[in-house]
């Protein structure tokens, strides 16, 4: 086990995505050298995975992108991919983190040529589009990863695939050899930016997710959405690639719910409303059916909702869903018209679950020593120089996960003194 030395009052960051990214430049850029892992093989998190965000319904591209330079450029930021925190000692000014870097088997000779994935005759699930896709064994986890190495999936490779991938490389970057690397860090507070993870679909039974390719999440539908996403941004039915005539979104799929997701999950709503914009871009006419407990579009976006609200083919009926019925084509949604008392049966040829956020570190922080609320999410102890950002504290979206780790790092900075 090695130990990474840095000056005192360093901050470690834990999680690469908006607000790890973030909160890592404000440390550094004041002159605090900044530890930023990420248990991905690439940075960016959740938003490298939308089509657009809001307020200004912007690519991925548009944030992440700059701050990638930022970080390439800044020497007091060391960054560390497929690696995650396995233990943490000690207390605020003096914190000793043990992390461990799972292998990649491309080393730093990698100039992303990518001519290791032309030979590879080996596939995997992408998991970056939700297994909507596959990729070679070695590939590039998206257009705009970063760092800009390629991966080996080594457990999907034959013998013979690993040998001409190894071959094909010139810049003898392919590392098959490579092991898992523990070190600890010397750190004066730790900022957890961990971020969150879809609600798992396939804890709600009568929702029917696994039933059925014509039920989706709202993460899916982003990546149908996205240019580079598996169908080059066309919103196709998976399994048959059919153009859907008709659509419905199922709100608070898990949200606000005793038995999955107590809390509403801020962003669903949202999400359903950009979403719907996707669709009319490419299907001006089709009807699109939206089943809602109720609609949280907070302050400037209620101007957006009401546009939305005004397209004849679009209707909002406020009731919860409380069955999907696979069909042959499609899917029939059942609810009750809360203002009507009407049964209503709605069959739609593509069904999108607008599912929740839930903490990614929920499951680890018991033995991180980390404290956290009843859903999950970090407390922020700033005595302690643990302090929580982003959708690690509270479900959140883009530009409030930003400014939250704004003032997280500004925290971290007093606290690792």
């Amino acid at each position: 086990m090695t130990e990474q030395s840095a000056s005192a009052g360093a901050v470690l960051v834990v999680g690469g995505g908006i607000s790890g990214l973030t909160a890592a430049l404000e440390a550094a850029e004041v002159g605090n050298d900044v530890f930023l892992v990420e248990k991905n093989p690439y940075m960016g998190g959740r938003v490298a995975q939308l089509n657009q965000y809001f307020p200004k319904l912007c690519p991925p591209s548009c944030g992440l992108e700059i701050n990638f330079k930022r970080v390439k450029a800044n020497r007091k930021i060391r960054v560390y991919t497929l690696t995650e925190v396995k233990s943490v000692s000690g207390s605020a000014g003096s914190y000793e983190v043990t992390c461990e870097t799972s292998p990649r088997y491309v080393n730093n000779n990698c100039t992303g040529c990518g001519a290791c994935a032309e030979v590879c005759a080996d596939e995997r699930d992408d998991d970056f589009n939700f297994g909507m896709s596959k990729t070679k064994a070695v590939y590039r986890p998206h257009e705009m990863s970063f760092p800009m190495k390629y991966v080996l999936d080594k457990a999907a490779c034959s013998a013979d695939t690993l040998e001409k991938v190894k071959a094909a490389c010139k810049y003898e970057a392919i590392d098959t050899d490579m092991k898992s690397e523990s070190f600890t860090l010397q750190v004066g507070s730790i900022v957890w930016a961990t971020g969150w993870n879809p609600y798992d679909p396939t804890n709600m039974d009568n929702l029917k997710y696994n039933e059925s390719d014509a039920i989706i999440t709202n993460m899916q539908m982003e990546r149908l959405a996205a240019p580079n996403g598996p169908t080059g941004g066309q919103i196709l039915r998976p399994g048959d690639n059919k153009e859907p005539e008709s659509f419905g979104f199922v709100q608070c799929a898990g949200s606000r719910d005793e038995n999955h997701l107590e809390y509403c999950s801020y962003i669903c709503c949202m999400a359903t409303m950009k979403q719907i914009t996707y669709i009319r871009e490419r299907y001006p006419e089709v009807p699109i059916y939206v089943f809602y407990i109720d609609l949280r579009t907070p302050g400037k976006y209620e101007k957006f909702r009401e546009k939305l609200m005004s397209d004849e083919n679009t209707h909002f009926i406020k009731g919860k869903v409380a069955d999907i019925i696979p069909e042959d084509d499609g899917v029939t949604m059942v609810a009750e018209n809360a203002v009507t008392g009407d049964k209503v049966h709605q069959k739609v040829d593509l069904c999108v679950l607008a599912t929740g956020m839930e903490p990614a570190i929920k499951s680890q922080a018991a033995g991180l020593g980390i404290d956290v609320d009843s859903n999950g999410f970090v407390v922020s102890d700033p005595a302690k120089g643990m302090i929580s950002a982003g959708c690690a504290k509270k479900a959140a979206d883009v530009v409030t996960s930003a400014q939250s780790a704004t003032a997280a790092a500004l925290k971290a900075i007093q606290a690792a003194k």
